[in-house]
């Protein structure tokens, strides 16, 4: 007995070691100086689309704990059913589709009754085919959708244009036990082969590889394709066939190994798929969430013991796993000379609160500013979706690490609670970033409700030399909260 707890003694001192040692060397890794926009870093093709990779060693993905990827999908083109080890958040960036997520002992509530009948001329007659799957949902350009941990899913493009998903994955959060890196694990097809023909005659097109940077041996893909097949060409054809009650030939096409159109395929004639009539026109007419989540309930996010809280695992069958971003209804700050920021956390969408993640859409006009800030209790990945964005950020130190302008599907990442100002170019702005908490909350340095503006008029004049009258000037002269529209002001001024 003596010795059973030794041991689990020992085990414990040792998991303890080892979670102190993963977030020092996390902390080591947001001891950031100077950092760029990132690109992708890799294009893994496939026979109906691309999916670009960024470079899931780069500092600032280190520093956050986070990864990032982007799926271009053509019409027809279907992406194979996986899952991965890491809760994920997908944005559509641009065009429309339709996409399932199986979630693990939740009914097929979508199916051909077995003793449906046709109707009219064709009475009696009983349906040559049946079906029966979870739950699929149409998408639509500003759709959010949250995938919890370890859930199959797929997407099927069923529109006329490419269709654009930009993918987020935090690898620090508490239900990723593997390692620091997101790993996809496909249940279908042959995910390497259309890759590798794709890397041995593909020009270096990579910003990053034409700056010289070398490309480290065994990194190829971000880990997720690397020497990838599907799950099931691991298991013996055999094993397979008795498991699913079928013929070897069907458990070898299981496996896929003959299957040569990478990750996303042409879908063949379309998908016939089980879902309810005029289901887009009243996705689009729906307004927002109609649940609310108890904020008293605890947890722990990343790296921490947590889970599912009492009553939650009840509903999870039927919690909505889509919201649109930019409904209306979303817009947290709105300044029609300015811009619009919308918040989509686990109050407005639920099931957040499990995947400890949210999103910020946000949008300027020409020259306008969002007021300098930082965020309070969570890391920040910005992902520019239209025009230019200039971007300062500024670390613990005062010392700025990034100055620059972010341009249309660049990415940079803001470490919790270094201060950052944002100014659209000449043409505006948009873009949306993911959070690394369900309930990301930012503290504002300039604005009516600011840092600044809530010190007593003394401090602000003793803290930074000024006299009163100046310090009173420095609280009181910006009337707006959030967005800023510095052009419009001076007209204003000017007129009058």
């Amino acid at each position: 007995m003596a010795s059973k707890v030794s041991l689990l003694l020992a085990l414990s001192l040792l998991f303890t070691a080892c979670l102190a040692r993963q977030r020092q060397q996390q902390q080591d890794q947001c001891q950031l100086r100077n950092i760029e926009a990132l690109e992708p870093y890799d294009i893994v093709q496939a026979e109906a689309g691309v999916t670009e990779i960024w470079d899931a060693d780069n500092q600032q993905f280190q520093c956050a704990g986070v990864d990032f990827i982007r799926h271009r999908i053509q019409p027809g083109g279907l992406l194979l059913p996986s899952y991965v080890n890491t809760p994920i958040l997908a944005f559509i960036e641009r065009g429309r589709g339709v996409h399932g997520i199986i979630l693990p002992g939740c009914p097929e509530t979508y199916e051909y009754s077995q003793d449906q009948q046709f109707s009219g001329e064709h009475r009696g007659q009983e349906f040559e085919s049946q079906d029966r799957h979870q739950k699929v949902e149409e998408l639509k350009q500003g759709d959010v959708v949250a995938i919890p941990t370890g859930a199959a899913h797929w997407l099927h493009n069923d529109g006329d244009s490419e269709l654009v998903a930009v993918v987020f994955f935090d690898t620090l959060n508490y239900n990723n036990q593997l390692d620091e890196y997101h790993r996809r694990f496909f249940l279908a097809g042959n995910p390497q082969a259309q890759s590798q023909q794709h890397q041995q005659g593909r020009p270096q097109i990579q910003r990053q590889q034409q700056q010289g940077r070398p490309r480290r041996q065994g990194q190829w893909q971000g880990r997720q394709f690397q020497n990838s097949g599907n799950i099931f060409n691991g298991f013996d054809a055999e094993f397979i066939a008795e498991a699913f009650n079928v013929d070897r030939d069907t458990a070898e096409k299981l496996q896929g190994q003959r299957d040569q159109r990478g990750h996303i395929v042409k879908a063949q004639q379309g998908l016939q798929i089980i879902r309810p009539q005029q289901t887009r026109q009243h996705q689009q007419s729906r307004r927002g969430s109609s649940g609310r989540f108890d904020p008293r309930q605890q947890h722990q996010g990343r790296r921490g013991s947590g889970g599912w809280s009492n009553g939650f695992e009840e509903t999870i069958c039927s919690l909505k796993l889509k919201e649109n971003i930019e409904n209306p209804s979303h817009a947290d700050f709105v300044n029609p000379q300015a811009g619009k920021i919308a918040n989509l956390n686990s109050f407005k969408f639920p099931i957040l609160k499990h995947l400890q993640l949210s999103a910020e859409r946000g949008e300027l006009q020409r020259n306008a500013i969002q007021s300098p800030h930082w965020t309070i209790n969570a890391h920040n990945l910005l992902y520019v979706t239209e025009g230019n964005l200039r971007v300062q950020i500024v670390n613990n130190e005062g010392n700025s690490i990034f100055d620059n302008e972010l341009r249309e599907g660049q990415v940079v990442v803001i470490p919790q609670n270094f201060a950052v100002i944002k100014r659209a170019g000449e043409q505006g702005a948009r873009w949306v970033s993911f959070k690394t908490n369900d309930n990301a909350m930012i503290a504002n340095l300039a604005g009516r409700v600011s840092a600044i503006s809530s010190l007593p008029v003394d401090v602000v004049a003793n803290s930074y030399q000024l006299s009163r009258e100046d310090a009173q000037r420095l609280k009181f002269s910006q009337r707006d909260t959030v967005l800023f529209n510095p052009n419009y002001r001076s007209q204003r001024r000017a007129s009058a």
